[in-house]
């Protein structure tokens, strides 16, 4: 359980996106950055890591990107549409990216497949959240 919706619901001001839609959006986002983290260091652990070295890159930088939106998502005074979009846009680009490159060694793996996994439904999550007019 996550305490994003009981947040979002206390917000005392009009927010112009669903809330319930943005809360699943917030928490699948976080979700892909932790993923990505620990995926990451699992590449670490790996006998070959220098095979791994782009999967590592791109894992941090997924998860800071998610994190970063995440945060951005979950705050609305004063929020700026245009850049809220640019960061979405940027988040969806990161978790392809790294989705694709983690898929690429899924099959040896199980930590790559699992963040390939949720990298995917964090780029749709963007995309969805994009869709609705932010």
């Amino acid at each position: 359980m996550t305490t994003t919706m009981p947040m979002l619901e206390t917000y005392p001001q009009p927010i112009d996106v669903d809330r319930s839609a943005l809360a699943t959006a917030i928490d699948i986002i976080a979700s892909c950055g932790q993923t990505c983290t620990a995926c990451a260091d699992a590449c670490l652990g790996e006998e070959m890591v220098d095979r791994l070295a782009t999967c590592i890159r791109l894992d941090l930088d997924c998860a800071d990107v998610c994190a970063v939106t995440a945060r951005m998502l979950a705050r609305h005074t004063g929020a700026n549409a245009a850049v809220i979009r640019a960061q979405l846009e940027a988040c969806a680009a990161a978790c392809r990216a790294c989705a694709d490159e983690c898929t690429k060694h899924a099959a040896m793996h199980q930590h790559c497949r699992i963040c390939a996994e949720m990298c995917r439904r964090a780029e749709q999550a963007c995309r969805d959240l994009m869709s609705l007019s932010m």
